[in-house]
């Protein structure tokens, strides 16, 4: 028998219980906090493994070519995740995701929905610049996607944001496409788990194709009108 204990009327009508019988619980928030922080704790053990896993990846032209591993960016207990493509030189340089001209245009896009960048999570498919900045190939995709599904399980976001073809490629296949994915909002399903999920243009796409901005606005709207409906805290 369990008995939650919210205030001090509740724990002194349970005196003529058999305390050996019952199992107490105080609601209090040391106890939540507590709880918190061992779960952050864990999560730090699982991105550190996750990280030295892909720092130990062999025969990859990726890592060959780049100068170091980008991971991610952000804060770890967000319940929004926004992945993007891949590192470019600037963020091959810093180590961090969307520090470019890219990531000016990405903070910029959440400073309009009134998201900060660090209140939310940031990776990339690829954790190395491919070289020249070309696009990730398809066997890079598909490798690096094994490692990026461990990444959104331990991260384990309410709302994923796929930004740009290899994002939605990597989790969604090749055989759709962005110009009419995009906007809709989408189930992605890992280990029996479900995730919410909005594909929209990658930020360096918006800085070669300005008058696509105006769907990507759209976009952005529907996802500040899910997180209140969410009730998520940004």
């Amino acid at each position: 028998m369990t008995i939650n204990l919210k205030n001090q009327n509740d724990i002194l009508n349970l005196e003529n219980f058999n305390s050996n019988e019952i199992e107490y619980i105080f609601n209090d928030k040391p106890i939540n906090r507590l709880k918190t922080k061992l779960q952050l704790e864990d999560k730090k053990k699982l991105l550190l493994e996750l990280k030295n896993e892909i720092e130990n990846i062999d025969n990859c032209e990726l890592k060959n070519n780049a100068t170091q591993l980008v991971f991610a960016d952000g804060n770890i207990e967000s319940k929004i995740m926004v992945i993007g493509e891949g590192p470019g030189q600037k963020e091959d340089e810093q180590g961090k995701p969307f520090v470019g001209d890219a990531g000016l245009l990405l903070n910029k896009m959440l400073d309009a929905i009134q998201i900060k960048r660090n209140d939310i999570y940031i990776t990339n498919v690829v954790n190395y610049r491919p070289p020249n900045n070309r696009k990730p190939e398809p066997s890079e995709i598909n490798r690096y996607s094994n490692f990026l599904r461990k990444h959104i399980l331990i991260i384990d976001p309410k709302i994923l944001i796929l930004m740009g073809s290899t994002a939605m490629e990597s989790l969604f296949g090749s055989k759709i496409k962005i110009s009419k994915e995009r906007g809709v909002w989408k189930n992605l399903i890992i280990h029996n788990k479900t995730y919410l999920t909005m594909i929209t243009f990658h930020p360096a796409y918006l800085l070669r194709q300005a008058e696509q901005k105006k769907y990507s606005w759209a976009d952005l709207k529907q996802i500040r009108k899910k997180i209140d409906e969410l009730r998520i805290s940004v």
